[in-house]
């Protein structure tokens, strides 16, 4: 029976995953071609033949995403499947299309075909956008296990940005992992928080490896979600976290409309900086969409560290950069904490960029009057840095999960943003957990 020829189109998470968990052994498949987009560097690359199992000895080439119509036609492309997430219907669609055009078939996969099933409890944070608090969310729930004595593992969405052989099962406990695994800014922003809470958490490319190694050590499991993925494994819980700031892209982002209808609890996260409109028609979409769903208010308390010295200054905000990139977020906490502070003056970094951070800006024009710490290789990170230094302004304010000043020397006075999610009345987190 001849094999039907598939590419997978992806951004090294779900594209991986979907093969893992579906194509690696189906004889009924031939993969022919990962594609890559959203992340830099990733394509040009080899899914390797350790990974890719038996039917792969030579491993799979990933191409760039620019390539898919002239791979469909090359490789007689039967199936393409649509593996990447925090994307509004137009763009899946106009990518359905081109396809469709070619003349294969377009695949959007869901989670009976590709969800691992733990034999632990297993709680799941996903979101309907990049940065609407999973992460501080998946803390807050793991804080509440803690102190009912649980022995609680968070496994984070993928983040393979180095040799994928070598990141197959990775495992964090301490800070001196971040640099045994050689970890990106990106990687360092997930897992630095978790560790230094005492939270172990696991990550990697292949993730029913993963969960195994997981439930060695793990009374209950957190799943951490990347972008507004679904998760990678079927969950006793699942709660999904939305973002007001964002209103309505609920019901307009793939997959992220997906989790809110499959959610058991939808937290609607910071109500504290949003406007009362936005944060109204939120909570309509998500009781139109899941009337089930239990609503939990948070918001997400800013601190900053003598935050007396922003008074009067020019003012160069460092966010998270995937929030800012493909999150189509304009600011972010830092933005928040140098208008509340009276900062005089938010500087404009463009005119001071290098490399792969003009590159940046040029790929995201949206991003509003600040600085995506962008760190995924190197030379972003020295490109980064180096941005930073030239920037013409008085003070640094940083907005990531991480403290920058610890990665990369800045030559001016840099203060640090926090926060943490803070539910507000009842249900909460506790409420659903008590249930759960």
């Amino acid at each position: 029976m001849k094999r039907t020829n598939v590419l997978i189109m992806g951004a090294a998470g779900r594209d991986f995953h979907n093969f893992n968990t579906y194509f690696r052994d189906n004889e009924q498949y031939d993969v022919k071609a990962f594609t890559a987009t959203q992340i830099p560097d990733i394509d040009d690359r080899l899914y390797p033949a350790e990974l890719a199992g038996k039917l792969y000895p030579d491993g799979i080439k990933i191409y760039p995403e620019e390539e898919l119509l002239s791979l469909i036609e090359k490789y007689d492309i039967d199936e393409v499947i649509f593996s990447y997430s925090d994307l509004p219907y137009d763009y899946v669609m106009s990518r359905s299309a081109m396809v469709n055009a070619a003349g294969a078939d377009f695949r959007l996969m869901g989670t009976k075909r590709t969800q691992i099933k733990s034999t632990k409890p297993l709680i799941g944070i996903c979101a309907v956008r990049t940065g609407c608090g999973k992460s501080q969310t998946t803390r807050r729930v793991a804080k509440i296990l803690q102190d009912k004595g649980k022995k609680v593992v968070a496994i984070r969405h993928p983040m393979p940005y180095g040799n994928l052989a070598e990141q197959k099962v990775q495992r964090f406990a301490e800070l001196s992992d971040l640099d045994k695994h050689k970890c990106t800014i990106e990687e360092r922003e997930e897992y630095e928080p978790h560790i230094v809470t005492g939270t172990i958490i696991y990550s990697g490319v292949d993730y029913e490896a993963i969960l195994r190694e997981a439930e060695k050590e793990a009374d209950v499991i957190l799943w951490d979600g990347g972008n507004n993925d679904l998760s990678f494994y079927k969950t006793d819980l699942l709660i999904t976290v939305a973002d007001p700031h964002r209103p309505g892209d609920e019901l307009y982002y793939y997959p992220g409309e997906a989790n809110l209808r499959a959610s058991d609890a939808v937290v609607i996260n910071k109500i504290d900086s949003a406007d009362s409109e936005d944060v109204l028609m939120v909570r309509e979409n998500i009781m139109a969409a899941n009337p089930n769903a239990v609503i939990i208010d948070g918001a997400s308390p800013i601190s900053v560290e003598n935050y007396e010295a922003i008074k009067g200054k020019r003012v160069l905000v460092v966010e998270d950069g995937p929030t800012l990139t493909h999150g189509e977020m304009e600011y972010g906490a830092g933005v928040v904490a140098a208008e509340k502070f009276g900062a005089a003056e938010l500087v404009d970094p463009r005119p001071f960029t290098v490399g792969t951070i003009t590159e940046t800006f040029e790929k995201y024009p949206g991003i509003g009057t600040l600085l995506p710490a962008m760190g995924y290789g190197d030379q972003q990170v020295k490109d980064l840095e180096e941005t930073i230094n030239k920037t013409d302004c008085d003070i640094v304010v940083i907005g990531t999960p991480i403290d920058l000043r610890k990665l990369i020397n800045i030559n001016k006075p840099a203060l640090r943003v926090t926060y943490d999610l803070q539910e507000i009345g009842h249900p909460d987190l506790e409420d659903v957990l008590a249930k759960f």
